[in-house]
């Protein structure tokens, strides 16, 4: 046999680029190692550093004019370039998505959050194949790709071990990943996940534990592994810290340092920080202020309006004033930790060819309603805060006993001068976000403002420029739709080149936007109004962005031509990126539309110890509705340690065994006190302890109202009147852990994790009842009022 044709793409696994020859011998065969080896990146080809930021709008920080100090931000910004009008989705896990691919979030399926998608093409929160990420292409042409931080895209349906990982991180592009998968995270106490799997933190909040502190050791970590091994390698960090998302949580010493910054309240911040931005160059002379409360009376939420500074008392402005304090010591402390990465750059000689990208996912957020809150999860269980209750945890704000946010006023201060903050859509407050571009290799301007209008879809294209790239037509055998976007590599060293974009649509929640060569319509609406629906009768607002920046001026009824040339251009790019049915859903409604893992037919669910911890929306929901939990135990004399617990100290319930009790706490929001039930802890031996909820009402604030009951074996040894909660335990992490409690402790009884022993759990029965709340009066009326 002498075959010494060359083997084709079908025949040859190893693929189709092989030049050697193949002979029956090994002797008369040629090899050929480079049709094998991975493709190297261009020479001289750039690191790509993306930092993103959570919920911070362009008056915050200051680079902008903002009175946030960011040294590390600061100092890339004085030796690159500052953009004026660059725009986000108005909330992360959609603009995270446009990072991901440089489609439009619709596009991507991320019409919203990955915990609230539903089942429509444009909100499923799963990336179609067709939308392939930078991270692939880059590794494919020879990046080292990392991914730190917040990920925010894992569709909801795939949280847990037992989903696929196809959309978790390492399957889209990314060789590594260090982080949490939700929306936010306890920043002392974080869901951590490396690559694939959960993982412990690796210390504890009094020996120094901050979740920014500890990424910036990984991300260190990861560059330094890949340069060590590969020093001629580029690598590519998606870099998303947890600030400056709500829980606000910050070192003391942070706080300290801004005591006294906010005293004269939001509204003389708006008036002083605009004078800034004009000075600085970020905003034209002339550009006005907007209403703290722009939109008309039945249109904006009670949870949404601004308290007029003047109205508050004493005790409100300093609690208010506290808690901006706390939200500017978590960014700049988050700043410091990127400032030890920065640092390692200019030491390790990798700095100057280093395209960072430093910037923020959507504007200032308005989630921790008009009276600020020490728990944010409030806000997504529809429940009020209380300013007692808060005034009473003033001195506690960012600490591990709180989960803190500030009032809807600070989120316009910090997006001034627009109109509203995150969420809305149909403005900049929810849209305009700061983006400072450093690469001193390939950016001779230092320094300098640009002003073009641009969008988050637009930094695919930009990296994939500066790195010599195109964008596949195939990538991973799947044909790649177009780039939604365009580079911004051409305002560099141009400041008064034309912008190249000309058409960008807004959708978020309902409420509706759209920019088209220098103006812009916007409807009003809100995101959870309290009249749901309605689109099509909603206002339009016609705003010329070119000559008013803060869109102050409604000109729809002066130029109604104007005004209909661009709802008709929104209409066309809806229907184009997979923006319709729009959603504006309140809490209550939307529950019934968001992912739930199926229920067993007979609504049981079996646990086993040693399980990893279930994600929240696959784990036996126990929301809303009447439950069992039975632990199935053998107790010995020394037996203690926690039998299942879900959520944390600011939502969740926990059945334990401590000092020879045992005891069930359901901490309702982690309003004070505890609810708790207890009773002696059983003999040696096998037993059965848990407990029975049955509901029996519901109140208008969304509390489930029913009796609880403690059994041990057949026998109710305590029982109370209870109140559960009726949304969710956690926009993050904080699963159902079955033997220990993960992450922060449900209860104040014992430290986090409080492993079972002295004994040993069988297993953990879950019974659901199917008598969820729906609010069918209010269901009738709705539907009468649409038809």
């Amino acid at each position: 046999m002498n075959n010494t044709n060359k083997p084709t793409p079908e025949n040859n696994s190893s693929g189709k680029n092989f030049r050697g020859t193949i002979n029956l011998d090994v002797r008369d065969s040629k090899a050929d190692w480079p049709a094998f080896l991975a493709k190297k990146a261009p020479k001289d080809a750039p690191n790509v550093l993306v930092i993103l930021y959570d919920d911070t709008g362009c008056a915050a920080w200051s680079p902008y004019g903002g009175r946030i100090n960011m040294p590390t931000l600061d100092r890339l910004a004085k030796n690159g370039l500052t953009y004026s009008q660059w725009h986000t989705t108005a909330v992360c896990s959609p603009t995270r998505s446009c990072f991901l691919t440089g489609r439009n979030h619709h596009q991507n399926g991320f019409g919203s959050i990955s915990e609230s998608a539903i089942g429509f093409p444009g909100y499923n929160g799963h990336i179609p194949p067709e939308n392939g990420t930078i991270a692939s292409v880059l590794r494919d042409a020879g990046w080292s790709t990392f991914w730190i931080g917040k990920n925010h895209n894992v569709p909801v349906d795939a949280f847990d071990m037992g989903s696929s990982k196809k959309r978790w991180p390492l399957g889209l592009g990314y060789d590594r990943f260090y982080g949490f998968l939700g929306g936010e995270t306890n920043q002392w106490f974080p869901e951590l996940i490396e690559d694939n799997h959960f993982v412990e933190q690796p210390y504890q909040p009094e020996e120094g534990y901050h979740f920014s502190k500890d990424i910036a050791d990984k991300a260190i970590g990861f560059i330094r592994d890949s340069k060590q091994s590969q020093p001629e390698k580029p690598w590519y960090m998606w870099y998303c810290p947890g600030a400056n998302h709500a829980p606000h949580h910050a070192p003391q010493d942070y706080i300290d340092k801004y005591k006294g910054v906010f005293d004269d309240g939001y509204e003389a911040y708006r008036e002083w920080v605009l004078a800034k931005m004009i000075e600085r160059g970020i905003l034209p002379e002339g550009t006005e202020l907007t209403p703290i409360n722009p939109l008309p009376e039945g249109i904006l939420p009670d949870a949404d309006s601004v308290r007029p500074w003047e109205t508050l008392s004493e005790d409100e402005k300093k609690l208010f004033c506290r808690m901006a304090e706390v939200y500017a010591a978590f960014s700049e402390y988050t700043d410091a930790q990127i400032g030890r990465l920065v640092d390692y750059l200019e030491e390790s000689g990798q700095l100057d060819n280093t395209l960072i990208l430093y910037c923020a996912d959507n504007g200032a957020s308005g989630e921790g309603s008009p009276n600020g809150s020490v728990n944010e999860n409030r806000f997504f269980n529809g429940y009020p805060d209380d300013i007692n209750q808060n005034l009473e945890m003033i001195d506690k704000l960012g600490s591990p006993d709180t989960y803190n946010h500030y009032p809807t006023g600070w989120a316009t201060a910090f997006s001034t001068p627009y109109r509203m903050f995150k969420r809305y859509s149909s403005y900049a407050g929810g849209t305009a976000d700061p983006l400072i571009i450093h690469w001193p290799k390939g950016i001779t301007a230092k320094g300098e403002v640009r002003h073009q209008y641009h969008h988050c879809t637009d930094i695919v294209p930009t990296i994939l420029e500066c790195c010599g790239l195109k964008m596949p037509e195939m990538l991973d055998g799947v044909k790649q739709s177009p780039l939604a976007g365009v580079s911004m590599r051409y305002t560099f060293d141009n400041a008064n080149a034309p912008t190249t974009k000309e058409t960008q649509y807004y959708e978020m929640l309902g409420t509706r936007g759209i920019w088209h060569k220098g103006w812009k319509a916007a409807t009003e609406h809100a995101p959870v109004p309290s009249d749901q629906g309605h689109f099509d009768k909603d206002r339009w607002q016609l705003f010329h962005t070119d000559a008013d920046r803060s869109e102050a001026h409604d000109l729809a009824d002066k130029e109604p031509e104007k005004l209909q040339e661009l709802v008709d251009l929104w209409m066309a790019e809806a229907q184009k990126y997979n923006v319709l049915p729009l959603n504006d859903l309140g809490v209550k409604d939307f529950h019934e539309l968001e992912f739930k893992a199926e229920l067993p037919e007979n609504g049981r669910y079996i646990y086993y110890p040693g399980t990893t911890e279930v994600p929240e929306a696959s784990a036996a929901r126990t929301l809303g509705v009447s439950f069992k939990i039975l632990a199935e135990v053998e107790f010995t004399g020394d037996s203690q340690g926690v039998i299942c617990a879900q959520g944390s100290r600011f939502g969740g319930y926990s059945l334990f065994v401590k000092g020879g009790k045992l005891t069930w706490v359901y901490n309702f929001l982690g309003i004070p006190p505890e609810q708790r039930l207890s009773c002696e802890a059983p003999a040696l031996g096998k037993h059965i302890v848990g407990v029975e909820f049955i509901k029996e009402s519901m109140s208008e604030k969304l509390e489930t109202l029913g009796k609880m009951k403690l059994y041990v074996d057949d026998k109710v040894v305590a029982e109370a009147p209870f109140r559960t909660q009726s949304g969710r335990y956690a926009l993050c992490g904080e699963g159902l852990c079955i033997g220990y409690d993960g992450g922060d402790a449900v209860s104040r009884e014992y430290q986090p994790q409080f492993p079972f022993s002295g004994g040993r759990i069988v297993k953990v029965v879950f019974d659901i009842g199917n008598d969820a709340y729906q609010d069918l009066e209010q269901k009738f009326a709705a539907r009468i009022a649409r038809d």
